[in-house]
């Protein structure tokens, strides 16, 4: 086997594993210091959770995707959220497509964003189950986590354990802080020196390439993986100033434990899958004039859990050899990596999701195509 492409397999399933736990790890902490009112804010309202979904699956790259999926195998976000995410991403191709497709890109986001909000309310309209998944437990505020410690002045009670952030927790850290500070720090600098970054290149024309490799684009993966650097350093920041209960109880065995092996193994496994496949599959030779064909094609293809395959639509309707209805029925099913970790988190609820995905793609694709789009 290819010891390039098992590397490249490696840096990519370190990067969303790193994504996905910063995420959880930022959630946790804002669980805690709201005392539980703004995820039970956003649990009161399945509308409010649609449209936050639509917004995050709108973010280009994988970033908004797996903040959707930590929030929905948490019990956070209905599965109506989970879809209208799913339904707005484009994946890492957003990139691609604002840089060879620009005017059609931003129609094409606007149209997905749309849909994504209609079919979120419909499915949550018609979903019984309240997202029912593997996360056993939702997210706790513990008794030692309660700001109820002040004296009447409103300071410290000295004698309580105190929850707030404080330098000094530092001076005696355990093993599993030091362990999230070294490994936070690492995933920072890795970040910041673009040494995770995607390889666009391989599978954009000249002109996508040139454009993420020079020039200033804030809407360039590297840059929002910057974005994304300087919000771990405020991961860092906490992990640096809580209780031993916080880090131990909430970050270590709630989030690091309980996901962060099986989201790696599952991301790994998957893509080496993947990509091993790829390169015996040739799928640009299966591209017919049969435009039905084709958009069958786009939403099968679309259910790979990989940002690549989908960048052939993009090549082709760049240069006219399909219509839109193929890349907006493309754009539909696939969602790049963000359903790698709903894979390892849950599985019935990646295939529900994607049967879904694959099933409203079908039906605006050929239904955009009998009206000549």
């Amino acid at each position: 086997m290819n010891l390039e492409l098992v590397f490249d397999v490696f840096k990519n399933s370190i990067l969303i594993t790193g994504l996905v736990i910063i995420m959880m790890l930022m959630i946790e902490y804002i669980n805690i210091q709201s005392q539980g009112k703004w995820f039970k804010s956003l649990r009161s309202s399945r509308t409010r959770q649609v449209f936050l979904g639509a917004i995050l699956g709108m973010i280009p790259g994988c970033i908004g995707g797996f903040a959707a999926v930590s929030l929905y195998t948490h019990r956070l976000i209905s599965f109506g959220a989970l879809i209208a995410m799913m339904i707005a991403s484009s994946g890492d191709e957003s990139f691609v497509m604002l840089a060879m497709i620009p005017r059609d890109a931003f129609i094409l986001f606007g149209i997905l964003f749309v849909l994504a909000i209609v079919s979120g309310l419909v499915i949550n309209f018609f979903s019984k189950d309240k997202n029912q998944n593997n996360c056993d437990e939702d997210f706790e505020v513990h008794l030692a986590d309660h700001h109820n410690h002040h004296s009447e002045d409103g300071t410290c009670d000295k004698s309580g354990e105190c929850p707030h952030a404080n330098f000094k927790n530092l001076l005696h850290p355990s093993w599993q802080r030091i362990v999230l500070l070294l490994g936070v720090t690492a995933f920072i600098v890795a970040l910041a020196f673009g040494m995770l970054e995607h390889d666009h290149a391989e599978h954009a024309s000249e002109h996508a390439a040139e454009s993420h490799l020079h020039g200033f684009n804030i809407l360039d993966e590297y840059w929002l993986n910057l974005v994304f650097a300087v919000l771990s350093l405020f991961v860092l920041y906490f992990i640096t100033t809580a209780k031993e209960h916080f880090i131990k109880d909430h970050l270590w065995n709630h989030v690091i434990r309980k996901h962060f092996l099986s989201i790696f193994c599952w991301t790994f496994g998957a893509l080496l899958v993947i990509q091993v496949g790829l390169q015996y599959l040739d799928i640009e030779a299966w591209t017919k004039a049969n435009i039905p064909f084709m958009i069958m094609l786009a939403v099968l293809i679309g259910i790979i859990p990989e940002s690549g395959p989908h960048m052939i639509f993009i090549t082709l309707f760049a240069g006219g050899y399909v219509p839109f209805s193929v890349l907006l029925a493309s754009s539909i099913s696939q969602d790049g990596h963000s359903a790698l970790p709903l894979l390892a988190e849950d599985k019935k609820g990646f295939l529900k999701a994607k049967l879904l995905n694959v099933a409203i793609g079908l039906a605006v694709g050929f239904g955009c195509y009998f009206l000549g789009f």
